[in-house]
């Protein structure tokens, strides 16, 4: 066995890292939890979701205030028919940042071992999950690693050590 920390060789029963001093913390430090194991690819993977959301809101923004604004059809409806779609578009916009904020925040916290970040990511997860075919994707995959009672207890022994 060795220190995740700096690296030194531990012996059986060791309660301390002889060279850094980390304690080590039964079980859960011996072995690579599956919460170890994925905890970082799933936070790229909900910080580089939330990037691509924020693209796909400003663009939908862009399309509500540029183009959607301007257009006049002379043989098309009325002006008070329209009249909704640009505000509309742009509240979607919006409500796409604000979950595109959302999901970069729980990869962040992920990525921090905040203790709040399990319950924020698998709550953003039960969300993302109506988003085919990418934040199903993702979704699942938190929920997979996150959702269990054991990674529950996993993930609060990763937090106290970080």
């Amino acid at each position: 066995m060795f220190c995740d920390q700096c690296g030194a060789q531990l012996q059986t029963g060791d309660r301390r890292c002889g060279r850094c001093g980390k304690a080590v913390l039964g079980l859960i430090e011996l072995r690579r939890s599956r919460v170890q194991q994925h905890i970082q690819m799933l936070s790229i993977l909900w910080m580089a979701y939330g990037v691509l959301e924020v693209v796909g809101g400003v663009v939908v923004i862009a399309v509500a205030k540029l183009f959607i604004g301007h257009i006049h059809i002379e043989h098309g409806p009325p002006p008070e028919v329209t009249s909704w779609f640009e505000p509309f578009l742009t509240f979607i916009g919006w409500m796409i940042l604000v979950k595109a904020a959302a999901g970069f925040v729980a990869g962040w916290g992920l990525l921090q071992r905040q203790e709040w970040a399990r319950i924020f990511a698998l709550v953003v997860g039960f969300v993302a999950l109506l988003n085919v075919p990418i934040g199903t994707a993702i979704g699942v995959y938190t929920l997979w690693v996150l959702l269990p009672t054991q990674s529950d207890e996993e993930y609060k022994a990763l937090a106290e050590v970080a």
